[in-house]
């Protein structure tokens, strides 16, 4: 599959793939309420804190850390997700969200898609409020997170690849931030809002407009890329947009902005 589905693929696949919502808040609000308000039907929900992130007793990793290969595995399973499976996910975000969890499916060699424009896509008058039936037992084979597409901090302090800032531009300049204890940016990384990729009703740029946004990073077909966010999330659009761009592929610093940022012998940029 391509990294972005449109709601007529869905419609025409769908007994094809699992579908997976993924509702995760900044603020802290839990998603299970919203997906339990209405869902796509036979979509199953995702806990991104409990599947897509590390137990952690501190933040010095960053907010959610990459899990284990077998944690994840374990959190599909549970879902009844197995290898043979193809997933499409989606949020309300437009998949800012819902990305990490198909990069990281995608990144192990996974079919898995993004809902192009996410549950804005789908009719309100055909949400469902009850739980699909629970999907069979699967087995998903864990394996590990392929080196060539992770980076580091100590990496990032050392790259000469373009490193691109997924947040908003706020955030990014040193404005306001609730979440983590420094604002500001990684010096030398470009703010590339991976929100911005976004038309009103939460869909993907082109790819043509997605290059020409990227080159204005200076991003090109072979240009080496590193994405951040603030926690390792909304980074992987970034990921996912560059591939429908043609570009990439590119790295993830899965610590991001709250990892560097927790470091007080780390520098920041705020211009």
């Amino acid at each position: 599959m391509k990294p972005f589905v449109s709601a007529d693929w869905l419609n025409e696949h769908r007994d094809e793939v699992v579908l997976i919502d993924i509702r995760w808040y900044l603020d802290g609000r839990p998603g299970r309420p919203a997906y339990e308000a209405g869902h796509i039907p036979g979509a199953v929900f995702l806990e991104l804190d409990e599947v897509l992130s590390a137990p952690h007793d501190d933040d010095s990793r960053g907010r959610h850390p990459l899990p284990t290969p077998e944690r994840f595995a374990s959190g599909l399973e549970a879902l009844g997700i197995g290898d043979d499976d193809a997933v499409v996910a989606y949020d309300d975000a437009g998949g800012v969200i819902a990305a990490r969890l198909v990069w990281m499916l995608r990144a192990i060699g996974h079919d898995a898609a993004l809902l192009d424009g996410g549950l804005r896509t789908w009719p309100t008058t055909d949400l469902h409020t009850d739980s699909p039936r629970p999907r069979p037992p699967a087995s998903f084979t864990a394996k590990p997170w392929p080196e060539q597409l992770l980076v580091t901090i100590d990496d990032v302090a050392a790259t000469q690849d373009v490193l691109i800032d997924a947040r908003d531009r706020g955030r990014f300049a040193g404005g306001p931030d609730p979440l983590d204890p420094r604002s500001g940016h990684i010096p030398g990384a470009k703010n590339v809002p991976t929100r911005e990729h976004l038309d009103p009703q939460g869909q993907i740029a082109s790819p043509e407009e997605l290059r020409r946004t990227f080159a204005a990073a200076g991003i090109g077909p072979e240009t080496p890329v590193i994405s951040y966010c603030g926690s390792g999330v909304t980074a992987c659009h970034n990921l996912l947009a560059l591939e429908h761009a043609g570009l990439g592929p590119a790295r993830l610093f899965p610590g991001s902005w709250s990892q560097w940022s927790r470091d007080p012998d780390r520098p920041i940029g705020t211009s």
